[in-house]
């Protein structure tokens, strides 16, 4: 291999990682973090960002079949989110960052090809996930101290109860845990301002 060669291809890599690094801190940081204030999934979605790019770079320059990378993929992305449960909304923006990770990573396309899909991707979640798109719509994570005996049997008052307590109007909630030990819910809230 001539020093020429192995100097293009290290820059190339950078390059790579450069724009990695870049469109994952809008995503994840700029976006996500911005509006949602949840350090744990951004550490977790910038930290898998930075790994499955190290680990798509080898796998790229080496022979390595499409299907058997996708299904690393598909691996490593169950393992990592079977832990807890996590919103739809945090699974797309970890599944973003992954994402962003495998485009820069695989070997075959133009820097310009790459940093266009990146931008590309950076531009439709900006506007999918606006604040001013679903402005009406919001959601929350509560923590009851007391399970309440219609959480189940009766999602309606449930939801009348929901609406009185938090002073908006609920209008769904997903329960994630009951834990009847301590005699404590956690439920995911869907709520409209009045």
């Amino acid at each position: 291999m001539s020093p020429d060669f192995s100097q293009a291809v290290v820059i190339e890599l950078v390059a790579r990682f450069a724009i990695d690094i870049a469109a994952m801190v809008a995503l994840v940081f700029g976006m996500y973090y911005r509006r949602y204030r949840d350090k744990e999934l951004v550490t977790a979605a910038a930290m898998f960002n930075i790994f499955a790019f190290a680990v798509l770079t080898i796998l790229s320059s080496v022979e390595f079949s499409v299907a058997a990378g996708f299904g690393l993929f598909a691996i490593l992305a169950l393992f990592s989110l079977r832990s807890e449960q996590i919103s739809k909304t945090e699974i797309t923006y970890f599944f973003g960052s992954v994402a962003i990770a495998v485009i820069c990573s695989v070997q075959g396309t133009t820097l310009e090809f790459v940093a266009t899909v990146a931008a590309l991707i950076l531009l439709a979640a900006w506007i999918i996930d606006h604040p001013r798109i679903l402005r009406s719509a919001d959601g929350v994570k509560i923590t009851l101290d007391k399970i309440d005996a219609h959480a189940l049997s009766r999602p309606e008052v449930m939801r009348a109860d929901l609406s009185a307590r938090l002073g908006v109007e609920v209008m769904s909630y997903q329960i994630t845990t009951l834990d009847y030990i301590n005699d404590m819910a956690r439920i995911n809230v869907f709520y409209r301002k009045h």
